[in-house]
């Protein structure tokens, strides 16, 4: 069989088993079985895919993925997320579109405890989205920075979706963790801006109200004790990871340690929010690991088809500028993101993607960053971004999907403003890793 005709049907299969509603773990394992029965010599073939699967989840490097979900899911469950979020919106009474800003602080926030778009946009939008529009906010004004928060949590370390990529890639995990910094700080700065400018142009988008006033010693008081010491924690991971003084695996172990202490003092750990917390936490890791089983295999099964060298080989041959072809990628993620979550979009992905970054001299570190943008990009984008369906589910009565959809288009416009900046400027994202020890 054809290279191309192997891959063709390899995705049919899988679109098929996904549009009847298999899960994408379960579908994975399914085209990948038929692949082995075809292309390794029948039932012998799945001693090899047993192999595969125990080495794409049995490494060190993927122990942190499983400590930083344990460690947002118990900041949440046990409310301290929740009690950031409100000691934030203390120290913004004189912004501009407050609470739109609020949004954006509050995905940053949510970003470093969950590293899960949906469930940022999801919290966020069920809370915030109703008292903007109870305040007179446009929709567009509700929605929009509602969506741009979601992007924030994988493109703010510790960020499970870094550790994934980085894994599968066969990357440094705690360079990319390093890397996505700069970038997810310049992206929330630009939403910032953008949403404090367009509130101070059209007021009527965003009416200012008079906030509790609350005297500067409790504001101080409550940032000290609920703002500070979980913001420590991040920053002591990312701290200990730049300067080579802790292994991710080891800076995120700390991290989760810290997490219950907090919890601890703050007297909010007891039984039951120890079994949500612990529950959901291995709820997802274990989706997400299944997910990555199918990785080993896959990679295998393009290799020995002949696809891996074939399509390396095509798009070195291209008769196209390599910007181009690198533009060319990132819509074809965006298309992707369009159907499936960014886990699987990564695993379908990088085994095609990677070795054309190879061939293309490009760093695969500043490749797989610029990805993150996108794939955080393509849950907003119309019209079947996964994003916006979730805002639609918990949006206020009477709001249309057009709503979302225009709501999205600015913040979509500053997520590939950023993308052009970070291609054109490499520096952005390869300069912090350099300096790491």
């Amino acid at each position: 069989m054809d290279w191309w005709l192997f891959l063709l049907l390899f995705f049919l299969g899988l679109g098929v088993l996904m549009m009847i509603g298999v899960p994408v773990a379960i579908a994975f394992l399914l085209v990948n079985l038929a692949g082995v029965y075809y292309l390794w010599g029948g039932v012998s073939g799945f001693n090899q895919l047993i192999l595969s699967i125990d080495s794409s989840i049995s490494t060190f490097v993927l122990v942190p993925v499983p400590m930083f979900i344990l460690m947002g899911s118990i900041m949440f469950h046990s409310g301290i997320a929740q009690r950031m979020i409100e000691v934030l919106d203390q120290w913004l009474g004189f912004v501009a579109g407050r609470l739109a800003v609020l949004a954006i602080g509050a995905g940053a926030l949510l970003g470093t405890l969950t590293g899960m778009a949906m469930g940022s946009v999801a919290m966020l939008g069920s809370t915030l989205t109703p008292e903007m529009e109870r305040r007179g906010y446009a929709k567009s004004m509700s929605i929009g920075p509602i969506l741009a928060s979601g992007g924030l949590a994988i493109l703010i370390p510790p960020s499970t979706l870094a550790i994934i990529l980085a894994s599968l890639g066969g990357f440094s995990v705690a360079k990319i963790l390093i890397g996505i910094i700069v970038p997810g700080i310049l992206l929330a700065i630009m939403c910032i801006g953008y949403i404090v400018v367009r509130a101070m142009l059209r007021p009527e988008e965003a009416p200012a109200y008079e906030a509790p006033r609350i005297p500067l010693a409790q504001r101080l008081s409550d940032a000290a004790i609920y703002l500070v010491p979980p913001i420590c924690v991040v920053v002591m991971i990312i701290g200990l990871i730049f300067f080579g003084t802790a292994t991710p695996t080891e800076a995120a172990a700390l991290g989760t340690f810290l997490t219950f202490v907090l919890a601890i003092l703050y007297r909010k750990l007891n039984w039951q929010v120890l079994v949500k917390g612990v529950g959901s936490a291995t709820q997802l890791s274990v989706m997400i690991l299944i997910i990555l089983t199918g990785s080993a295999a896959f990679s295998q099964l393009l290799s020995f088809s002949g696809a891996t060298a074939a399509i390396t080989g095509l798009a070195s041959e291209l008769p196209v500028p390599p910007l181009l072809l690198l533009v060319l990628m990132q819509v074809i993620i965006v298309f992707l993101g369009m159907f499936i979550e960014q886990t699987s979009i990564v695993l379908v992905t990088i085994p095609i993607f990677l070795p054309i970054v190879h061939q293309m001299g490009w760093d695969p570190i500043w490749f797989g960053i610029i990805m993150m943008v996108n794939l955080e990009m393509a849950t907003i984008t119309p019209p079947f971004g996964l994003s916006l369906f979730v805002m639609k589910g918990i949006a206020t009565r009477g709001t249309a999907m057009i709503d979302i959809y225009r709501a999205a288009i600015p913040f979509i416009l500053i997520n590939i403003l950023l993308m052009a900046i970070m291609i054109a400027v490499p520096d952005l994202v390869l300069w912090l890793p350099s300096k790491m020890n």
